[in-house]
């Protein structure tokens, strides 16, 4: 037999085996979902029908070929109404409600077809199938009975009907469920072009029907969109579905073997390529199972992600309240410390006057956290406010120097400093600057217990950069990589200064990135010292802002980071 007769029979079991083969694993290792049992009878409709084509192009008799096509007409016979039926479930049409009675309608015309093909089949009535004719390199070929055309005009009904449900939902879809109606959309139209071209023979036009091996295509692409478009899952369809094609492909040609040599030969060659198919479906399962596991891994830690940003949201919110109720009573007490010295409520002895002392310095210290606490909830709600205008940096630190001179006195350290001599004169907010410069100095006294504390102000061509060096506790990497972060207080100091937060540096940070700037920390080692610094751009924040403005930013960093 020559290769054109040959072609058939195996696009007709390589169709078989395909659809039977997608059937059988949709409904075994897909979710069982309503669909899914709708696509699996779908599949084995078509399976059977390419069956019964390939038992029917390899009879010998015309008894038998009479028969078999008679036979594969029954699957054939469903294949349209079941890819409708499972075209209006895939696309809920409020669960296909609204269809029962057509469907019940189109499936009860089915049965009526099926019972003339059985008439057929045991009485040769020919109201379906009336006989056999010989056609090129077909031995055997059917002829359509009385009602054969009826059933012709269903089926493109079916499929037409099908095809416009799709294209209708097409442009009202977005995403996955969009690609999975192009794919369905396709595969329809491959496979019914491909398959209505054994019809015109039917009814003495000949046609040959090469595109019959399209059904395979219609039906990968189908199960593709309904396994919901995803790359993992159809990965391993492929490769089984390309191993058993191999297995068949191989046996077949085994049984064309003309001489013992050719069948030990080819059953060789059948025995390899399995082998090595098997090990193909073993290699791609066990990568879908890590990328599964990672996937999932990926899933959770996102689910993690949001909930950590929910708490930290909540927390945030929280900060905001409580920090705005304990601010009022504790300005009302410092009123009430500076009222008594004063003598508002009669002259306080001097013993008193030393415990009103503390009790401000004390009170003192919690308002200055109820303000960090309140800095913070404005940077993270986007509420912090500020005003950009040109400033010397030099009458800034000139301020900051000052204020805290008697401080480090009070701990024989000496604060270093000599201005420039012109201006630095840079668009900013001044407040928040000098917070940044205060907070660096002040944390430079608390850290240290001898020698110099060092501020140093330089100028390059783009940036002004300021830098704060003392000969203090200093600290490790570990350090140096989490200063910035909200509450993180460095190992070195733990128990040193029981009242940092941890707080300070993080709002420094978030000050200097709105002004585009960087700020960072470093140090040679425990005991050695440290630096802490900053620069920000001297062009301010561009020709639009060179003037004084007001605005409120969101600070969630995005400052450059060279």
């Amino acid at each position: 037999m020559n290769a054109e007769i040959w072609y058939f029979p195996i696009a007709a079991i390589v169709n078989a085996f395909t659809s039977g083969f997608l059937g059988f694993y949709i409904i075994f290792k897909a979710n069982r979902k309503k669909i899914n049992y709708h696509l699996f009878i779908f599949c084995l409709s078509v399976s059977l029908w390419s069956f019964g084509y390939f038992i029917w192009q390899l009879s010998s008799t015309s008894t038998m070929a009479l028969l078999f096509s008679r036979l594969l007409m029954i699957p054939a016979i469903f294949t349209s109404i079941f890819y409708l039926h499972l075209v209006l479930v895939f696309l809920d049409y409020e669960n296909v409600k609204k269809y029962k009675i057509l469907l019940k309608f189109f499936y009860y015309i089915c049965s009526i077809w099926v019972i003339l093909d059985v008439l057929d089949i045991f009485f040769g009535t020919g109201l379906f199938i009336d006989g056999l004719y010989a056609v090129s390199y077909f031995k055997f070929w059917p002829t359509a009975g009385l009602t054969y055309i009826f059933f012709i005009i269903f089926f493109i009904f079916h499929f037409s009907y099908a095809s416009f449900l799709l294209f209708k939902n097409y442009f009202k879809k977005v995403g996955d469920k969009r690609m999975q109606i192009l794919l369905m959309a396709l595969g329809m139209l491959l496979g019914f072009l491909g398959g209505s071209t054994n019809y015109p023979l039917w009814f003495g036009i000949y046609i040959n029907p090469w595109g019959n091996i399209l059904v395979s295509v219609y039906v990968v692409l189908t199960v593709y969109a309904m396994l919901k478009y995803r790359f993992l899952d159809i990965k391993v369809v492929v490769a089984e579905l390309f191993t058993g094609l191999i297995f068949i492909i191989f046996l077949v040609d085994v049984f064309l073997s003309n001489s013992l040599v050719e069948i030990i030969l080819r059953a060789t060659f059948l025995l390899i390529g399995t082998f090595f198919g098997v090990l193909l479906i073993r290699s791609v399962r066990k990568e879908i199972r890590r990328r599964e596991e990672v996937t999932e891994l990926a899933h959770s830690l996102e689910k993690a992600n949001l909930r950590l940003q929910e708490l930290d949201r909540q927390k945030t919110d929280f900060l905001s309240i409580a920090s705005h109720q304990l601010r009022t009573p504790l300005s009302i007490l410092k009123g009430y410390i500076e009222l008594i010295i004063d003598g508002a409520y009669g002259k306080p002895t001097k013993k008193i006057v030393g415990i009103l002392n503390e009790m401000d310095e004390s009170n003192e210290r919690l308002v200055k956290l109820v303000d960090e606490f309140l800095d913070i909830t404005r940077i993270e709600q986007g509420r912090t406010k500020f005003d950009f205008s040109k400033s010397d940096v030099n009458k800034i630190i000139e301020s900051v120097v000052k204020e805290l001179k008697d401080r480090g006195a009070d701990k024989g350290l000496k604060i270093a400093w000599k201005a420039s001599s012109e201006p630095l004169n840079v668009m900013m907010d001044e407040e928040k600057i000098r917070h940044v410069v205060f907070n660096f100095v002040d944390n430079a006294i608390k850290y240290s217990e001898k020698g110099i504390i060092k501020v140093i102000v330089e100028k390059s061509e783009d940036k002004l950069i300021v830098k704060v060096k003392d000969h203090g506790f200093g600290f490790g990497k570990e350090d140096e990589a989490n200063f910035f972060q909200k509450f993180y207080r460095g190992k070195n100091v733990i128990g040193t200064n029981v009242n940092g937060t941890g707080l300070g540096i993080y709002v420094c940070k978030k000050f200097i990135e709105a002004h585009s700037g960087k700020v960072w920390a470093k140090s040679p080692g425990l005991d050695k010292g440290s630096e802490f610094g900053f620069w920000i751009p001297m062009k301010g924040l561009g020709n639009e802002e060179t003037k004084a403005c007001r605005v409120a930013l969101p600070l969630s960093g995005g400052a450059d980071t060279k």
